[in-house]
């Protein structure tokens, strides 16, 4: 199947030019019809192509020397949108040069300059930064938002759990993947007002008869239970995701450099990390997050990859091929139909006509 193309930052990144290329090259060996637009030093990135002449023929070089730096504010960054590569990258999929954008530079710019040359879809307030986590199941979580927004209210919570379901759809499979609200118990009477009125929200709508969601919402989840693979999506705002999000991610770390220097403490470790090394092995691939690279902002009206600053070119690869799947499965399309059954009326509680007063008189 022919794709559009995808827009590569290749000036993102701790490591720039040469990993974002080897990463699209490494994509590509997979998926041989992937093209791209390369946004970048032109210098830099023929260099970076002398490595694999088989990208030459499938990739576009679009120059630009100017790079947004990882310490930039976002209200600055958008003011060089124009000019940098990132902000070229998003513009190309706003002009329909490219399908899909990646970029591995500063998370705040590209959300800022993607909100601002695509705009949000019709019926969503606000995107969101989504991403896939591994579970001890053999399907991975899609946990959402991991700091696009701080604060969310009830509304935001629910356009977050259909856009979440629809991304599930397509890396899971599952036709109505299990939904919860992260919260601190499972209890209905804990947490704030905007999470018990998106509870009663999604409840209302996924058991309606006709036009349900295709999603299933399974109530409250504790953030200790992320991993265990017990639900598909976990919904939540901003701050409370990304604090989860590093809490997992550091606890990962804790686990891999514990073992190392459990093995390494005695000759008797040594020779037991021999014998289980095919099990050492086996966590270390599960727990690397070059595995799972590439977040992507959901509600938005174009498909854009966030993919780790400190991605290797494996990780980088990943989340291209994020990008490209996301344009082979229609995810845009399927979020607006999603909303669509969706409906205004969900909104409503109580008779009122105001989707936010609910959480407004609950708080």
């Amino acid at each position: 199947m022919s794709l559009p193309r995808i827009a590569i930052d290749a000036m993102g990144g701790d490591e720039g030019v040469r990993v974002m290329v080897e990463g699209a090259a490494l994509a590509r060996r997979s998926h041989d019809n992937f093209k791209f637009l390369l946004v970048g030093d032109q210098a830099q990135i023929e260099a970076a192509l002398e490595a694999h002449p088989g990208m030459r023929d499938a990739s576009e070089i679009l120059h630009c020397d100017d790079v947004i730096s990882g310490d930039e504010q976002p209200s600055k960054a958008i003011r060089r949108a124009k000019t940098t590569s990132m902000g070229l990258a998003v513009n190309a999929v706003k002009a329909g040069a490219a399908g899909a954008a990646v970029s591995a530079g500063n998370t705040g710019a590209l959300m800022a300059m993607s909100k601002i040359a695509l705009r949000t879809m019709p019926g969503i307030d606000r995107p969101a930064l989504a991403a896939i986590l591994p579970t001890l199941e053999p399907h991975d979580v899609v946990m959402l938002d991991l700091g696009a927004n701080t604060e969310a209210d009830a509304r935001n919570l629910v356009q977050y759990a259909v856009m979440g379901a629809a991304y599930s759809r397509i890396v899971t499979g599952f036709e109505k993947p299990k939904v919860r609200l992260l919260n601190i118990g499972t209890e209905e009477i804990k947490g704030t007002g905007a999470l018990r009125d998106a509870a009663a929200l999604l409840t209302q709508a996924c058991a309606r008869d006709e036009g349900g969601l295709a999603l299933d919402f399974d109530g409250f989840v504790e953030s200790d239970k992320i991993n265990r693979g017990e639900t598909h999506v976990v919904v939540t705002d901003g701050f409370s995701g990304n604090i989860a999000l590093k809490a997992i991610e550091g606890s990962a770390r804790f686990v891999t450099d514990l073992l190392k220097h459990a093995f390494a403490s005695s000759i008797r470790s040594k020779v037991g990390f021999l014998v289980s090394r095919p099990a050492t092995e086996l966590l270390r691939h599960h727990l690397d997050p070059n595995n799972h690279n590439g977040a992507v902002f959901l509600g938005l009206n174009g498909v854009v990859v966030k993919s780790h600053g400190s991605a290797t070119a494996k990780g980088v690869a990943n989340a291209v091929t994020v990008a490209a799947r996301l344009l082979e499965d229609k995810l845009t399309q399927r979020i607006a139909y999603d909303l669509s059954e969706l409906g205004e009326a969900a909104f409503k509680k109580n008779g009122s006509g105001s989707p936010d007063s609910a959480g407004e008189a609950a708080a």
